[in-house]
């Protein structure tokens, strides 16, 4: 699942290293509308539905913890 997501982001940004990010905001691999964007891509790629309320931060700051909210909502379905 890390490796699509990588995938993912490096559509969305190519280029940068996310892999050895520890904090894609902070280091600014990730801004705004490059969140929104990967939201939509994660939603369509795992079948997923990330609400508002699971967009923030620290659901965000590494690749894996963008997996491990991916998981947890796939697993609520």
């Amino acid at each position: 699942m890390e490796e699509k997501i990588i995938e993912i982001l490096n559509s969305i940004k190519p280029g940068a290293d996310f892999a050895a990010s520890a904090d894609l905001l902070g280091e600014g691999l990730i801004d705004s509308f490059a969140m929104i964007n990967l939201v939509s891509e994660l939603e369509d790629e795992f079948d997923v539905e990330i609400g508002a309320q699971n967009i923030i931060k620290e659901n965000f700051k590494t690749v894996k913890t963008i997996a491990d909210i991916i998981t947890r909502l796939a697993d609520e379905d």
